[in-house]
């Protein structure tokens, strides 16, 4: 029983899928693409003379696009994750990109595993396309997300000191969305600019809650929404709104690096068997001959491997802390 390098080829291609879709998308778009920069989107192409009105509505189309497509065939599946990630690649540039892809994989199983059957190729291909695609988007939808979480309390603080010097609320979110960097800064500015065209600041953040699925920002719309409604002190409450989100943030650090240990732990005892198994199948290939004929391998190699889902489970299930 030995370990055929089939299997480390597939997974270098695999990777070097990622790294492509990665660098295609980097070339495509550039700096507009990259998270954090110092100044945010929406201000640059202000600053490029162009229109608000063209800007808001440039920015919508992008934060819009993914949801409206999500009816395509198999693309449902990717649209919450690429609406997420706010995925400047268009839907149909997206499925493109996955027969690109595919077809990349198949060329490089083709030269590498020229003797692997058509339909294997096929189909590994089309699974390397379709899977890298996913995964990328669903690792830059993550790191959005994580980088609003973090830059949403001193979003808020911004917000409060605006109010309490006078401004009134869409004025203290634009002023807001001035200082902060993408992704957030871009948000919060295209919220204020819909504000300022009409619609409803309340409904404009819930809606971004929403779509980000982010717990304290929905905090923040009905927080807005509740003082637009029955008054009060719109400062004091996000102030006490800010504390609360900067200790959730700091509780949320804190369990994970508790969990921490346990969470590697986790791993070793999940991961362990495995590297076992294949250690001793590349250092001893004839280790499991005497028994692999034998009527019971195959069961008790399914049981084997329900414990070791049953473990990874049960692990995950232990650490997953929410906050």
């Amino acid at each position: 029983m030995s370990i055929s390098p089939t299997l480390l080829i597939y997974a270098l291609i695999f990777g070097g899928i990622l790294l492509l879709v990665e660098a295609l998308y980097l070339m495509t778009f550039g700096r507009s693409a990259r998270l954090g920069s110092r100044m945010n989107r929406r201000l640059e192409m202000l600053d490029g003379n162009a229109k608000r009105a063209d800007v808001i509505e440039a920015l919508r189309k992008e934060t819009t696009q993914h949801s409206k497509s999500a009816g395509i065939p198999f693309y449902s599946l990717l649209a919450e994750k690429a609406e997420k990630g706010k995925i400047a690649y268009s839907p149909v540039m997206l499925i493109a990109m996955m027969g690109l892809l595919a077809g990349v994989a198949f060329v490089a199983i083709s030269f590498f595993l020229a003797g692997a059957p058509v339909q294997l190729k096929i189909g590994v291909s089309a699974f390397m396309g379709i899977g890298g695609v996913w995964m990328w988007v669903n690792g830059k939808a993550k790191k959005r997300r994580d980088m609003i979480e973090e830059q949403l309390p001193d979003s808020i603080d911004l917000m409060v000191r605006s109010l309490r010097v006078g401004h009134p609320f869409v004025h203290a979110l634009a002023n807001a969305a001035k200082e902060i960097p993408d992704p957030l800064g871009s948000e919060l500015g295209l919220i204020a600019d819909e504000a300022a065209y009409g619609r409803d600041v309340g409904e404009a953040l819930m809606a971004f809650a929403e779509r980000m699925d982010m717990q304290d920002l929905r905090f923040l719309a009905v927080s807005v929404t509740i003082q637009a409604q029955s008054g009060g002190n719109l400062a004091e409450i996000l102030d006490g709104l800010s504390k609360v989100v900067r200790a959730r943030f700091k509780l949320f650090r804190k369990v994970r690096a508790i969990t921490a240990e346990a969470k590697w732990s986790g791993m070793f005892l999940s991961g362990f068997p495995i590297a076992a198994m294949l250690m001793i199948s590349m250092l001893k290939p004839d280790y499991y001959d005497e028994v692999k004929e034998t009527a019971l391998f195959i069961p008790v190699a399914l049981v084997v491997v329900a414990f070791l889902i049953v473990n990874v489970l049960y692990m995950r299930k232990m650490v997953n802390i929410q906050v």
